[in-house]
């Protein structure tokens, strides 16, 4: 990023008030074989402010999982700047990537991604082995966020033994651990009946309640509602957005603002 470019944008943020914990300044994503260049995201402007609880929505194949790799940093832009905490994530080589994914991101996924040979309590304790954390620090976050989700009587079990919403349960308590600044679920309900579904949408719901920053995708415009910010995609574009000037989220509201650095 040209440095007069970065200067300005942060400029900009401090003269709006504190920073977005995540901007978007058109950013594009284009996927291109020998044949044919498909574009996902078309210069798409996006902030997102700590404690904000925010959904995105649009037809399938309207980019909104793409959008969300591009967030979670599991990819990156064709062409655009992402400044995450105010730094610009094009600046990062492949392990700073990895490791502020691992700080600063929580994943909850469709297919809830447990691992079949490891209990609840592996599951959810695996990211943070990556962290160097002592084994005793690791247990204390691993037990307060399955207390969270309610799943601590089944830390000694394996996900085949739990139905799909306790599984899904179990992968927000992994997501959580961590304490990211951000939770990102890809269709969280995706592969849960309507009451499971309905359970896992509630516990997104007392989460931000309790400030965490969350943006989840979702083609079902019920689940769509239950956050206060609604983003709509269509073919790679945001064509609706009713929090576009950075409306704040509960977090905010109690004061807890980015401090501007990554881990």
């Amino acid at each position: 990023m040209e440095p007069q470019h970065q200067t300005k944008a942060i400029m900009e943020q401090e003269a709006d008030g504190p920073p977005p914990l995540i901007r978007l300044e058109a950013v594009t994503k284009i996927f291109a074989t020998d044949e044919v260049e498909t574009h996902a995201l078309e210069r798409v402007d996006l902030d997102i402010r700590p404690g904000e609880y925010l959904s995105v929505s649009g037809p399938s194949g309207c980019g909104k999982s793409t959008l969300l790799s591009l967030i979670g940093l599991l990819d990156s832009p064709s062409s655009g700047h992402y400044w995450l905490k105010s730094r610009p994530v094009e600046t990062l080589n492949f392990n700073e990537r990895a490791r502020i994914r691992n700080r600063e991101v929580g994943f909850i996924f469709q297919s809830f991604n447990l691992i079949g040979d490891l209990t609840i309590q592996e599951n959810v304790e695996l990211p943070l082995t990556y962290r160097g954390m002592l084994a005793s620090e690791r247990k204390r976050h691993v037990l307060e966020s399955l207390e969270k989700v309610g799943m601590t009587h089944r830390t000694k079990h394996y996900p085949s033994q739990l139905s799909g919403g306790e599984q899904q349960r179990v992968a927000v308590a992994r997501a959580l651990a961590g304490d990211p600044a951000i939770l990102l679920a890809d269709e969280p309900t995706g592969n849960l009946d309507s009451k499971n579904g309905d359970a896992v949408m509630q516990l997104l719901d007392d989460l931000h309640h309790q400030g965490a920053t969350i943006c989840i995708v979702t083609h079902d415009p019920r689940f769509a509602a239950h956050a206060e910010r609604v983003v709509n995609l269509l073919d790679g574009r945001i064509v609706n957005d009713n929090g576009a000037h950075g409306k704040s989220g509960a977090g905010a509201e109690k004061g807890e603002e980015s401090d501007g650095q990554i881990d």
